[in-house]
């Protein structure tokens, strides 16, 4: 059997080769004469099909005079991907085979077993919604301006619509998923270490986003805390995100300063990326037995230590150049002793630039404002509340850019 197949799926891109034939070798291989269908519209979504050789069709309204022949996937190409992804999932479109096909089958359960193994195909999954809305917008595009030369097919203008309004739906439906995803990177709950109490909170300014966090134990004394910032919103920020997030966290633990990690983690970026993208980050380690918190910041915003008599000062702060854009980078390293009652807050500056309906930026002196009154709470409650008065002072006007709050509070 060709594994090589699955070696060009970007699905299972990250995966090891080696892994990715231990994969293949337990899979069925089903054979499909042409004509003979694979599943329908509104079928349960229980299996992913693999195209060995051969050819499939993905066709919309199957059967009837508006059927629409969305696309036709060939060797190395799958479908029922979806129906994996989204519990319970019904088929949003009908496949047959166009000729005869063979096609690897992977059950949801062996889906759910393999994702399990191998998370990092939870980041190509975000990778591969966003290829896919790009190549429908493109379709969409150049379908509208072929009907638009005659205007006598205003009748068949009008179905395309509909039929456009449907296949949008679905994909919408599919960017949630990616929301959901990539929420997933997030950690669920904060650690808690005697001493100390941590609060987090994250709201993007579209349905995915770039901003990202994590509190994390590194050994019994010491706890790593990042916060970070990626260039731009949306589908392809979300994508760097994760990148940059599993980079971190991939050389946390391997016992280097702050500062060493976010070196090494710019070197991977700047080798692997081929964009112009690039993110802002902070990372530090909290050591619960000095009370200090060391970190590195690479372009983002500094910190704020709310005092315990409820003076708010911001760290003072030296070059930092921002992750991805170039091969050699100043960082700004410092390190802050958190007495007790004190609170040390990290904000994207989705903070600051945040505006009122009459275009004015919260800024940063706003937070400081807030934060004096904030004296005695914990951190969830220090991010909640600042959070709150942040969406007030919105007012429902527009969201430029992602929010993101990380509090570290010593207890007294």
């Amino acid at each position: 059997m060709d594994e090589t197949v699955f070696l060009k799926i970007p699905l299972f891109r990250d995966v090891p080769p080696s892994d990715i034939v231990k994969m293949v070798n337990e899979l069925p291989v089903e054979t499909y004469e042409a004509g003979a269908y694979l599943f329908r519209d509104g079928d349960p979504g229980e299996h992913l099909y693999v195209v060995i050789d051969g050819k499939l069709e993905i066709v919309l309204a199957e059967g009837t005079p508006d059927e629409l022949l969305l696309r036709v996937c060939g060797p190395g190409e799958y479908v029922g991907e979806m129906g994996l992804i989204m519990p319970d999932g019904k088929r949003t479109a009908t496949v047959r085979a166009k000729v005869k096909t063979r096609t690897w089958v992977m059950s949801r359960a062996k889906f759910v077993q393999i994702l399990q193994r191998w998370p990092v195909i939870a980041y190509a999954m975000v990778g591969i919604l966003s290829e896919r809305l790009d190549a429908t917008n493109d379709a969409t595009f150049r379908d509208l301006t072929e009907k638009n030369h005659a205007l006598q097919k205003a009748y068949n203008e009008l179905k395309a619509a509909q039929e456009q309004l449907i296949e949008k739906e679905r994909l919408e439906r599919e960017l949630k998923v990616a929301a959901d995803i990539q929420l997933s990177i997030l950690p669920d709950v904060l650690p808690s270490i005697i001493g100390f109490d941590f609060g987090a909170r994250i709201l993007p300014a579209r349905q995915v986003g770039g901003d990202f966090y994590d509190v994390f134990p590194i050994n019994k004394a010491q706890t790593g805390v990042v916060i970070g910032d990626v260039a731009d919103k949306g589908v392809p920020s979300a994508l760097f995100m994760a990148r940059s997030h599993a980079l971190i966290m991939a050389e946390a633990d391997t016992g280097m300063t702050p500062g060493e990690v976010l070196g090494l983690v710019n070197r991977h970026i700047t080798h692997l990326e081929k964009s112009s993208q690039f993110v802002t980050a902070l990372y530090g380690i909290l050591n619960s037995t000095t009370a200090e918190f060391a970190y590195a910041r690479a372009g983002h915003e500094p910190p704020l230590l709310l005092h315990a008599g409820g003076s708010v000062e911001r760290i003072p702060h030296g070059p930092g150049m921002s992750l991805g854009l170039w091969d050699a980078i100043t960082l700004d390293e410092r390190t802050v002793h958190l007495e007790p009652g004190s609170t040390l807050v990290l904000f994207t500056d989705g903070m600051t630039d945040c505006r009122d309906p009459n275009g004015v930026a919260f800024g940063i002196d706003r937070i400081k404002m807030t934060l004096s009154n904030l004296v005695g709470l914990s951190a969830q409650d220090v991010c909640d509340r600042l959070f709150d008065t942040l969406m007030t002072y919105q007012n429902g006007a527009k969201q430029d850019d992602d929010v993101t709050l990380v509090a570290i509070h010593a207890v007294k």
